[in-house]
Formats: C-alpha cells, sequence, structure tokens
C-alpha cells in the first residue's frame, strides 16, 4: 500500500511539473507572439541609379562585361586590345585592318582559350554607338528595403539585373540619410554577367 501511495504521489508531482511547463511554454509562445505583432514591418522599394561608369582607359568600351564575358581578367583585355588599331569616329573600318586587328586580339586571347566566334558572340553583344546616346544592353535591377519601426534593417534582391559595369547608387524613398554598398557579379553568361549580387546597409538607417 505504501509502494503505490508514492507511486501515485510521484505521477501527481510528475503531472503537475509538466502542467507547469506547458504552462510555461505557451506563454513564451504568446509573448513572441504579442511582441513580433508590436513590429511594423514594411517593404520600400530602392531606386538604382547608374552603374555604367567605365574605366577612363577603356574610352568608353565596357571593358570589365567584355573581359568577363570571355572569361579573361579585365587588365588581360585591355592588353590585347592595346594591339589594335580601330577605325576613326565616324567612319567605316578597313576590312584588312579588321582582319589585322582580330588577328592581334586573338594573339593575345588565344592562350587563355578565347576563341574567335567566342570573341565576336560577346563583342557584338555590348556593342553600341555612344555617339548616338545608345548604351550596351542592360537589364535594370530591382530591390527593396525592409524597414522594421522606421528603421531600414537591409535589402532584398528580387531581380539582380545584368550589364552594370560599377556598383549602381542606392536610394530608399523617405529615407535620404539611407544607403547601400552594391557588390557585382561577372560572368560569362550575358543574362548574369554585370548583376547585382548584394546591397550591404551603410551608414544611416533612418
Amino acid at each position: 500500500m505504501v509502494g503505490m501511495k508514492n507511486s501515485t504521489t510521484i505521477v501527481k508531482v510528475f503531472a503537475a511539473a509538466m502542467m507547469v511547463f506547458a504552462c510555461s511554454v505557451a506563454a513564451a509562445h504568446y509573448s513572441a507572439m504579442a511582441q513580433g505583432t508590436s513590429d511594423h514591418v514594411v517593404q520600400v522599394q530602392v531606386t538604382f541609379s547608374g552603374g555604367y561608369d567605365t574605366d577612363p582607359r577603356d574610352r568608353g568600351r565596357p571593358v570589365v562585361l567584355v573581359a568577363a564575358g570571355i572569361g579573361v581578367p579585365a587588365d588581360v583585355f585591355r592588353e590585347a586590345f592595346s594591339r589594335v588599331k580601330p577605325a576613326p569616329a565616324g567612319t567605316q573600318p578597313d576590312p584588312a585592318q579588321v582582319q589585322l586587328n582580330k588577328q592581334a586580339l586573338l594573339s593575345a586571347l588565344g592562350p587563355y582559350g578565347v576563341t574567335n566566334e567566342r570573341l565576336d558572340l560577346v563583342s557584338n553583344y555590348y556593342r553600341y554607338v555612344r555617339s548616338e546616346g545608345q548604351l550596351w544592353r542592360h537589364t535594370p535591377a530591382a530591390a527593396y528595403a525592409t524597414v522594421v519601426n522606421g528603421v531600414v534593417t537591409g535589402f532584398v534582391v528580387t531581380s539582380a539585373g545584368a550589364g552594370y559595369s560599377s556598383p549602381p547608387t542606392v536610394s530608399v524613398r523617405g529615407y535620404p540619410n539611407v544607403s547601400g554598398i552594391v557588390t557585382l557579379s561577372f560572368t560569362t553568361h550575358s543574362d548574369t554577367n554585370g548583376s547585382i549580387k548584394s546591397i550591404t546597409l551603410e551608414g544611416a538607417t533612418k
């Protein structure tokens, strides 16, 4: 009988302990929910400006994009292009000079595995007429800033875009002091070459 009473007492104590534990868990859960619902979270569209600067040495050519497209460092392409004699502005290139230019490029880029077909494909893709106000092919990116209780906590890139040759400037409407550092990604694929990899919050948050 004594053993049964002790067992009953242990069961009751265990049950009471479990009830206390369950109540504690429930209280913590509802407290977390209450805390979460007290935060005001909104998404504010980001505006990108610029992002199409070129190195002064490149005279308007998007060398970083072309070089990445054919799979070589930008400086390698610059060195190869230094052997080329382009036609004067506003004139048609001489066919013989075109062939000499192509040979000069391939002699420098061939050791890196660049073929004539690949060079033509990438070069033509990013070709444009600057004097006519054109810009090479590109796709604008899209992103939003996460704002919690009036404070910007970070950025989310919803569309990485493509064709950026330099990091664009980030601005958030209603938060003039907020800025972000854009990191670009350069690849051999035209749909991801010069795309936005990430945006890091910088400086003020509101």
